[in-house]
């Protein structure tokens, strides 16, 4: 498929929480080195590439995450279960009873939680805090466990790629293996500036590698794409939806870490009113992308955001549209190719 060599359910199913992004590191340099000018790891795992542009007055960079939400190994009992912490925010309430994997031999573990029926009236009042639950991997003791894991492994829900309904897709790590698959997508393309395109750590726990990445590129302006939440939900007034599936590419003038650059997002919004793309802008204040160390990295950098719509983020099954994935890439094309975010500075 054109420009699409790196598909996204090979990239969702890999196992990459924060911490742990080596196997999609290594995956997204097979698949772009052929296109890039260099690159790049640096020593806490970002990967940087560059791609000469037809100019080079100014440094694009474009950026997206590489880790996913996840769990890490805090403790293992002597009767073998495993006591865990959470990599990045996942909801307790979309956890007990889901598939996970753990450490290098993708350990199949269950999370586990006491079961309704030996529940209390008040305990079923209530959702199950994480530190009563533990991840269930089948074995009886500490020794036999630690035959597979060890305090500090990391994992993932268990991969679950599929299409559904009219034009749906649902996964674990869409958020933001789709904007890595993007980065992947436009670096075969020709840039209208010198461009950089930053695979970024540990975004998940606190943004900690877009900031190392900005330091080293320093650029004019950075553009993020990322999945973002979509409140299109039962029971959910249109004012607190943040966004809907199916509408199109997510523009974003503010989150829970950014205000985004003014003059940037009337661009990218006249872009794609220009082209015809269907867009919407995000109309809740909330979450947070690598935009806030970006924008707050040097002497301050402008940063446009650019999202795909996500039901049930940061849970085991993420849904979006693929109408607006295509959305926000042919977006971001226009972005990279033409002069239309640099053309309103002058």
């Amino acid at each position: 498929m054109e420009n699409r060599d790196l598909d996204l359910e090979f990239l969702c199913n890999i196992i990459g929480p924060s911490g742990s992004e080596d196997a999609v590191r290594e995956a997204i340099i097979s698949d772009i080195t052929p296109f890039a000018d260099s690159v790049k790891l640096d020593a806490i795992g970002n990967l940087i590439t560059f791609k000469k542009g037809r100019k080079s007055d100014k440094k694009i960079m474009f950026a997206a995450h590489m880790d996913e939400v996840g769990f890490m190994v805090k403790y293992i009992t002597e009767d073998g279960r495993v006591l865990f912490d959470t990599l990045g925010g996942i909801d307790v309430r979309v956890m007990a009873g889901r598939r996970v994997v753990l450490g290098k031999n993708r350990k199949l573990g269950i999370l586990s939680a006491k079961a309704i029926h030996m529940q209390t009236k008040e305990e079923r009042e209530k959702t199950t805090p994480k530190n009563k639950m533990y991840i269930d991997i089948g074995c009886d003791s500490r020794e036999e466990a630690e035959k597979f894991i060890g305090v500090g492994d990391t994992g993932s829900f268990v991969p679950n790629f599929e299409h559904f309904g009219d034009g749906f897709i649902k996964s674990k790590a869409i958020d933001d293996r789709f904007g890595c698959q993007t980065l992947c997508r436009l670096i075969r393309e020709e840039p209208e500036y010198d461009t950089y395109f930053a695979f970024t750590t540990r975004e998940e726990i606190g943004c900690r590698g877009a900031k190392a990445v900005t330091y080293q590129i320093n650029p004019d302006l950075s553009v993020v794409i990322e999945a973002t939440t979509a409140g299109d939900i039962l029971g959910t007034p249109k004012h607190a939806t943040a966004c809907s599936l199916g509408k199109g590419a997510v523009l974003v003038f503010m989150d829970g870490g950014t205000i985004y650059d003014r003059e940037l997002f009337r661009l990218t919004e006249k872009t794609a009113k220009d082209n015809n793309i269907n867009y919407q802008v995000k109309n809740f204040i909330a979450g947070g992308t690598d935009s806030s160390a970006i924008q707050r990295s040097l002497t301050g950098v402008r940063v446009v955001g650019l999202a795909a719509p996500c039901r049930y983020i940061h849970s085991a099954s993420c849904v979006v549209k693929e109408s607006d994935l295509e959305d926000v890439y042919s977006l971001a094309k226009l972005l990279l190719t033409t002069d239309a975010l640099i053309k309103g500075e002058n």
